[in-house]
């Protein structure tokens, strides 16, 4: 019997990864996520251009090309020296990012993305940290996602394209073998390409707490329970000095709060295929928010909430919808209804073999 089971797992995992793209509500969540972290960072960043990316920073260009000859890192941003040039890069920048949580044309725009905050993050890779390397790894693979088939105006012009094809009375002469076979393997690819991204984006997720928790193992603060209140000691890290002395007189909570993000840390890849899991993205929830307000790390805790968020199933973000609205009859709020939604549902069925030509993104 175990034989017959284990000569079934190579073709379960192949249908796994051909049969439909999973987790198209996470890879939304991710794009919209990311897009809207990187708008709001050039913005906030939008007086201190010039000091950071621009040809007036003190990391100049020429250091930059310097640089860029010994680690291999390109940008777009030192193409020419001219301060319209690269106000014309920054405006392209906060476009693309708004383009990009929109889901407006996503496989081209993804690309523009990536493109993007690889140029802004080489351009002064030394005032980066780990919260901008985490964003420039998440814009690269999903590129390789159909982070557009939901949430998003490609996936509202896909509805709109249906609602029309349904009203038609007159019917096309159907695709030649040949072009239908085409299809089908290219709506295959497409499939494997993306199941494969959410597997790489997950893994790195991942890789970065195990890493973290057991490098934290190592260390003699975290094994006496003491580096959080050191890191609340830290002045580089205290936009709120009066909250961190005032958590500070708390020893024993300080004590707990660092054992249990060491085990929360080192646990995480090992819960993911139960219902512990969870709990534990609620502690790590919490744990980044805390993060984000007492060490003023936002684009950091903002990186790792967003990416923990592929580890949710479709099934809780279909349902998020349902739980608004039933939140707001409670509350008395009215709310327009939904409207009927084209093909039979709110979302376009996934693409595989019962919907070969359908778009990926």
């Amino acid at each position: 019997m175990r034989s017959e089971q284990m000569r079934e797992l190579p073709a379960a995992a192949l249908a796994l990864v051909t049969g439909r793209p999973v987790s198209l509500y996470a890879t939304a969540v991710l794009r919209i996520g990311y897009g809207l972290l990187y708008l709001v960072f050039l913005l906030r960043e939008f007086p201190h251009r010039h000091e950071i990316w621009g040809p007036g920073s003190p990391w100049t260009p020429a250091l930059a090309a310097r640089l860029f000859d010994q680690t291999g890192w390109w940008s777009f941003l030192l193409l020419s020296d001219s301060r319209a040039y690269f106000e014309l890069c920054y405006g392209v920048a906060l476009v693309t990012s708004a383009l990009f949580l929109l889901g407006w044309r996503t496989r081209a725009t993804s690309l523009l993305f990536a493109v993007v905050v690889t140029s802004f993050h080489a351009r002064s890779i030394f005032m980066t940290d780990g919260g901008d390397n985490l964003v420039l790894l998440m814009s690269l693979y999903l590129v390789l996602t159909a982070c557009g088939r939901r949430w998003s105006l490609d996936a509202r012009r896909e509805r709109r394209k249906a609602a029309r094809a349904a009203g038609t009375t007159m019917r096309a002469k159907g695709p030649g073998p040949t072009a239908r076979q085409l299809r089908d393997a290219r709506a295959t690819l497409t499939t494997v390409v993306h199941n494969c991204g959410v597997f790489v984006i997950a893994a790195q997720v991942c890789f970065l707490y195990g890493s973290a928790g057991l490098y934290k193992v190592q260390g003699s603060y975290w094994a006496d329970g003491t580096a959080l209140h050191y890191v609340l000691h830290l002045e580089l890290f205290q936009p709120w000095p009066a909250l961190s002395h005032f958590l500070d007189q708390y020893p024993l909570a300080i004590a707990a709060i660092t054992y249990l993000t060491v085990l929360t840390q080192v646990a995480f890849p090992f819960v993911l295929f139960g219902r512990l899991k969870y709990p534990v993205l609620a502690l790590l929830l919490g744990m980044h928010a805390g993060i984000a307000v007492l060490l003023g790390l936002p684009v950091f805790s903002g990186a790792m909430i967003i990416a923990d968020a592929v580890f949710l199933p479709d099934r809780f973000y279909t349902s998020l919808p349902r739980l608004g609205r039933r939140t707001a009859r409670r509350l008395g709020v009215r709310l327009p209804r939904p409207r009927e939604e084209a093909a039979g549902g709110p979302v376009l069925p996934q693409a595989g073999p019962e919907a070969p030509g359908l778009k990926l993104r």
